[in-house]
Formats: C-alpha cells, structure tokens, sequence
C-alpha cells in the first residue's frame, strides 16, 4: 500500500513539475491573442476576462488542444508512430493563425529537447523525437511524456488546462492589469470548471473534434499589427 502512494506521489511530482511555470518552455512569451483584446479594451476587468477564459474553455480550441493531448497519450501507448505523425499534423493544420501555430511549435520544440535530456536511452522517444523535430506541437508532445510517466489520464488534463488558465491569467495580472488577488481569485474559480470539463474531452469523437475560436483567430490575426507588444501572440 505504500508503495503504491509512493509511486503516485512521484507521478504527481513530475506532472507538477512538467507544468511549472519554471519549465523553460516559453509559454510566458505568449497571450494567446489577449493582448489585442486589452488593447482595443474589449477586455478590461476581472469580469472581462473570466468570461472571456470561460468561453474559450467550453467551446475554444483548448478543447481541441486537450484532445490532441489525449490522443497523443494513447497513440504512445500503443506505440503507433503513423498515429501521433497523423494527430502531430492534424493539428499542425488546424491553428487558426500563424502565431497560434509558431506558438505550439515552439513550445513542442523546447519540450523535446528537454525529453531528450530527461529520457536518453529510450529508444522509442528517440524515434519520435527524430520524427517530430522539425513541427512538434506542444499537446502532442505532452501527451507523449505524459504517457511515458504513466501519469493517470485525468490528472494529465488537469494539469495540461491548468497551466493554460494559470498562463493567461498572469498575461492579465500584467495586461489589465488585474491585483494578484483578482488572479488568484479567477485561478481558484476555474478549478471547479477544469473539473467539470475533464468528462467532455475524454469523450470526444473525432468527429467532434471543431471549436468556436473566432474571436481568437480575429485577435491574433491582429495581434501581430500592433503599434507595441511585450508578447509573441
């Protein structure tokens, strides 16, 4: 019994650490489009922005994203490469802007190196890692290590939705800006809603897999126009 609560602390403790801020992912550098929305002051206030982070995780693209995570997960699992090249560029296809999609390959591209470091002698991420090098998407390469670790399904998206809304609050903490108190407040609100969602992701069909982002893809399309900017999307 104990070695069994030893073995999924130390799971906990590697997803913890494969979301940590300190990660050197840079997922700081991105706002996902928010940074247009403060400046025409579509967003402006606490409210704005929990309304706008409720959207996009029941009906936006980070459903998708999360699915691809998923579907990344289960394609490690049975070691089917012709699976995660599909899903890698399914997805590759599927960002609604160039940003978006500089965005995860960036992002993919950090994560691998570091699975490189962490797993050296794995020969079967090392296959993936030479497969998907040159367009690794960030979902699809969590999905991978997150299989390799074992890390129980629902944790995976916990951990994977927490980090995106623990992302975008702090762009609003500095954007808006919001106090640190108003964040923490929007953090422990979105606990109970990631919650609710997990359910939802994990019964998605391929079929479903479609998202209503329009306002995101207007944002980042314009992102890249503005006069100034502190991040890359």
């Amino acid at each position: 019994m104990i070695n069994k609560q030893l073995l999924n602390s130390e799971k906990l403790l590697l997803l913890l650490q494969l979301c940590n801020s300190s990660l050197p992912l840079g997922a700081y550098s991105y706002s996902e489009g928010l940074e247009t929305l403060v400046e025409q002051k579509l967003i402006s206030h606490y409210q704005h922005l929990k309304s706008w982070l409720l959207n996009e995780l029941t009906y936006g693209s980070i459903r998708v994203e999360s699915a691809m995570v998923m579907r990344a997960y289960d394609s490690y699992l049975t070691q089917n490469i012709d699976n995660l090249l599909y899903w890698n560029n399914w997805f590759s296809a599927s960002r609604e802007t160039f940003e978006l999609r500089q965005q995860s390959w960036q992002m993919g591209k950090s994560l691998l190196r570091l699975i490189n470091s962490f797993e050296p002698e794995d020969s079967f991420l090392q296959t993936l890692i030479n497969n998907l090098k040159s367009s690794a998407n960030y979902s699809i390469i969590f999905g991978i290590i997150t299989a390799h670790w074992q890390i129980e399904k629902e944790n995976v998206l916990l951990g994977y939705l927490h980090n995106w809304v623990n992302n975008l609050v702090n762009v609003g903490v500095k954007l808006i800006p919001l106090g640190q108190t108003d964040g923490q407040k929007l953090l422990l609100y979105f606990n109970q809603e990631i919650c609710q969602q997990i359910p939802d992701i994990l019964s998605l069909k391929d079929d479903e897999l479609s998202s209503c982002s329009w306002g995101l893809s207007l944002a980042s399309m314009s992102h890249e126009q503005l006069y100034s900017r502190l991040f890359r999307s």
